[in-house]
């Protein structure tokens, strides 16, 4: 059992089990699934959790409530990881109340089969909801990253019940940097709604926020300040760290000998950080992470059946799916007979803003030549 606050506690569980988060996203250090009870003159649960934890989940709200029945269980997100024991719940209590907002019954009659039209309560953003010391107001976050998605702020404890906000991989009795994980979980799950980020963060700046208790990851405690600045320079697509990042592919070795130059001449012109990434090798999700953290980027690819290695478009679709901007681009091709892979890479971006692209592009044909190391010298300075 987990004290949050006095009258907070920690239900959640750990999933060693899973390999892969939403089937793609690789999470060796496991996952946390967070639930929370509230006590008070009337007892609030906070979501459930992943399917294969049901019973222990249940044994550790009944550690909490002794021989005391919930009368609510509030569902701020409708992602299975977090509702998949709703009917389990259900049935369970059957006194329990299930509050959520006209889209969560929508999504709970999609997986569940019923809408629990007995014993549902339906709010809006903005009203609150008092078990007796603590109230717990509604606001509504559409998009981040669900459209039913609200979370939930007690002015009692100062508490931010954030759902997937503020969230990240790796399941709690596992030690990591929350930086590394969270960015990782930001950009991958959430990259593409950094407009409604920005919304609920202006929300969350009226509020009082001592503790934010998230759905996945830590409960924050401290120095939330740090946290909150880091999800601003997430969601506004802002550089949080200067250098450079190059991504890449190589066949035969041509286009790396390119890239490991590059990289060395990068840092004798003084680029502060220089990040390589082999797409074909490297966890993608995390080479995405690393092109949104810094302000620059390589592309160095070669030109494959008239267009680009599968790796390379892989990686730059994440990246406009995700709306990448405010970011400078360069580009290294490789091309035996007709090298087009920067023409295709540059094409990609069209529709992404404020994207500006460094010259020279370097054009391989075939091996590198005296000719591209002083076009890769050009482009380093012009990064750097």
């Amino acid at each position: 059992m987990k004290k949050v606050t006095n009258d907070i506690f920690y239900v959640g569980v750990n999933d060693h089990q899973i390999d892969l988060f939403e089937g793609q996203y690789d999470v060796p250090n496991g996952m946390a699934y967070n639930s929370y009870v509230v006590m008070d003159d009337q007892i609030t649960v906070f979501d459930t959790v992943d399917q294969h934890f049901g019973q222990e989940w249940l044994t550790n709200i009944k550690e909490v409530l002794g021989d005391r029945q919930p009368d609510y269980l509030i569902v701020q997100h409708m992602e299975p990881d977090h509702s998949a024991n709703i009917d389990l719940f259900a049935e369970t209590y059957p006194d329990a109340k299930i509050v959520g907002n006209a889209k969560t019954f929508t999504y709970i009659q999609q997986f569940f089969g019923k809408d629990y039209a007995d014993r549902r309560l339906v709010v809006k953003s903005g009203e609150t909801l008092t078990t007796g010391s603590h109230t717990f107001t509604f606001v509504f976050a559409p998009m981040v990253h669900w459209p039913e998605v609200m979370l939930t702020y007690d002015s009692t404890d100062k508490v931010l019940f954030s759902a997937d906000a503020f969230g990240k991989f790796g399941a709690l009795d596992v030690e990591e940097d929350w930086a590394c994980e969270a960015r990782r979980y930001y950009i991958g799950i959430v990259g593409m709604y950094g407009a409604q980020v920005q919304k609920l963060l202006k929300q969350a700046a009226g509020l009082d926020i001592q503790i934010i208790c998230p759905l996945h990851g830590p409960i924050l405690t401290e120095n939330l300040g740090y946290y909150l600045d880091l999800y601003h320079t997430w969601s506004s697509y802002g550089v949080e760290s200067e250098g450079t990042m190059i991504a890449y592919t190589s066949v035969y070795g041509h286009t790396k000998a390119a890239v490991d130059l590059l990289a060395e001449k990068l840092k004798e012109a003084g680029c502060p950080k220089v990040v390589v990434n082999d797409l074909a090798r490297e966890d993608m999700a995390e080479c995405v992470e690393d092109a949104f953290r810094y302000g620059k980027i390589i592309l160095a690819t070669t030109t494959y059946n008239g267009d680009i290695f599968p790796f390379m478009r892989e990686f730059i679709a994440d990246l406009t799916e995700r709306k990448f901007q405010n970011r400078k681009i360069g580009f290294v091709e490789n091309g035996t007979w007709a090298p087009t892979a920067a023409k295709v890479m540059k094409a990609a971006f069209e529709k992404s803003k404020n994207i500006s692209f460094a010259e020279p592009v370097v054009t391989i044909k075939s091996a590198m030549n005296d000719e591209n190391v002083g076009q890769i010298e050009a482009l380093a300075k012009e990064m750097a």
